[in-house]
């Protein structure tokens, strides 16, 4: 396997480095935090310079990149202290690409070219979090329409997005034992009557909304359907390899990020008259953050090229996901450690990193449920 950057991988690069010099300094990310702003200006950018639609098919107005390209993007957008969620759309939205009309697609395309949001995914209800197969939220029909009603949570976006594609149950088909061939999938307006918003007050990740959205008979038409009816939940499971692939090397953007940022800070404090970083101590924790991100990195480009070669992914995703999960947030707990009070702090941003890194432990997959999956897996190989 080579994991070498191409020349058009490293030119693409240093477009991202110079855009995220322009358009993201420390200054403009601690504001947009504290304030709690979605960081719009930063996004206008990558969207400029063509950056949010890497990946996307051109006859949508993107640009197709292999697996491993959209990666090394993705890691070194947050290696320079960008949020993880300004990059990812192509993978946000393949679901729609996919299995949409030309309308919907339209719509949905519309938003991503114009910086915006393509979408809110609608699944996680507050009784179905790991357990998608639990959704509650129905759909019935009546007098040729569609009605929407549900409780959806953890909606990220939910203020700002247009559209949510809504997970939803059929309340009179039949089902199998699991219930999964009764969900489909509705292309649904945010502005439309029925639909409520309440945002959620949160540890981290205060650039970005994240909301309850309540639905009480939404009505949609039947052109609103995604897909195949009763499909929805097997249309959903499409992307989910790649889409953690995609946090795991965001995570590791972030590990770098605040290794860099104690390594500085090593080099330059000083107690008992000499740099902290000559200390055993600090020298044994800059150690183990290094080893821990080679192996992120590895782990990282080593899915990305299975993936870009035909090859199932399903463990190797899982692993990806739930080592760099737990790792990147080690290695920004023990940059938080080196830095001493200031870390703790708002005016460093470890302390931003640090917050941010925890949800992606649940988020995307729990820990646990990595677990589950690429533990089950690794069993059934190993006893065939």
């Amino acid at each position: 396997m080579d994991f070498s950057i191409t020349e058009e991988q490293e030119l693409l690069l240093a477009s991202v480095r110079d855009v995220m010099e322009r358009a993201c300094p420390e200054s403009y990310m601690k504001e947009c935090n504290e304030k709690g702003e979605y960081p719009q200006a930063l996004v206008d950018a990558l969207t400029e310079a063509g950056l949010t639609t890497l990946g996307v098919p051109e006859e949508f107005g993107g640009t197709p990149v292999d697996t491993q390209t959209l990666m090394l993007v993705a890691e070194e957008i947050t290696k320079l202290g960008g949020p993880h969620f300004v990059f990812g759309q192509a993978l946000s939205i393949a679901d729609m690409l996919e299995f949409g009309n030309d309308v919907q697609r339209r719509q949905c395309m519309d938003e991503v070219l114009a910086g915006r949001v393509g979408f809110v995914l609608g699944f996680t209800e507050p009784q179905a979090g790991s357990d998608s197969s639990a959704i509650a939220t129905t759909f019935t029909r009546r007098d040729g329409k569609v009605y929407l009603s549900g409780h959806k949570t953890f909606m990220s976006n939910a203020l700002r997005a247009r559209y949510m594609l809504c997970l939803a149950r059929n309340a009179d088909g039949a089902s199998d034992e699991k219930k999964t061939n009764a969900f489909s999938m509705w292309w649904m307006p945010m502005d439309a009557t029925g639909v409520t918003i309440e945002p959620l007050k949160k540890i981290g990740w205060h650039m970005m909304d994240t909301c309850e959205v309540y639905l009480d008979e939404v009505e949609v038409d039947e052109a609103d359907l995604v897909g195949v009816e009763g499909n929805g939940f097997m249309q959903a499971m499409i992307n989910f390899e790649v889409e953690r692939l995609l946090m795991a090397s965001s995570l590791l953007g972030m590990a770098e990020c605040a290794f860099g940022d104690a390594l500085d800070h090593a080099a330059t404090r000083k107690q008992f008259g000499k740099p902290i970083g000559s200390f055993q101590l600090i020298q044994q924790k800059i150690t183990s953050m290094a080893i821990k991100i080679e192996n992120m990195r590895n782990l990282v480009a080593r899915t990305a090229w299975k993936i870009d070669n035909g090859m199932p992914v399903q463990t190797d995703s899982a692993l990806a996901k739930l080592y760099c999960a737990q790792s990147a947030n080690e290695v920004i707990d023990d940059a938080l450690q080196i830095f001493g009070g200031i870390g703790y702090t708002t005016d460093c941003r470890v302390s931003r990193l640090w917050v941010d890194a925890r949800v992606q432990r649940i988020g995307g997959g729990t820990d646990e449920v990595m677990i589950h999956i690429a533990g089950r897996q690794i069993l059934k190989e190993h006893t065939k």
